[in-house]
């Protein structure tokens, strides 16, 4: 079996940062990922995906990203459920995320060779556009 979702999209807003009890970071965020397609009137449509990143890598995306940002992301889809405050049963589909890849420079300066990015380990895989191979 396979769960595997690579997905290149823009932040939508800030990544929230929240630490679980136990101390544990983790990031919540949305990418708009571009339909391959346009629509009847000739106009392109994004798919609005929830992603989650935990520990080191919530930490970096948390810390680092921010609304416009373009990123790759890769990781699996999780659904889960829970029940609301009126009681009522929910469902939600997220992507859990394992490697983000930083794919443009932030506007602000930083980054700069003066204040560069943290890597991380290659479970929490973050790579920048001086990376890549083209």
């Amino acid at each position: 079996m396979l769960n595997r979702i690579i997905l290149i999209g823009r932040l939508t807003r800030d990544p929230e940062l929240r630490y679980t009890p136990q101390g544990v970071p983790v990031a919540s965020f949305t990418l708009a990922v571009d339909r391959p397609f346009a629509n009847q009137q000739g106009q392109r449509e994004a798919d609005f995906i929830d992603c989650v990143a935990w520990r080191k890598l919530g930490e970096t995306v948390g810390n680092h990203l921010t609304k416009g940002r373009l990123i790759a992301l890769e990781g699996r889809l999780q659904i889960r459920s829970y029940e609301a405050q009126d009681g009522s049963k929910r469902r939600v589909a997220e992507v859990i995320a394992d490697s983000v890849r930083f794919l443009d420079r932030p506007k602000d300066g930083q980054g700069s060779p003066s204040n560069p990015m943290p890597d991380v380990a290659m479970t929490d895989d973050v790579a920048f556009p001086d990376d890549l191979p083209f």
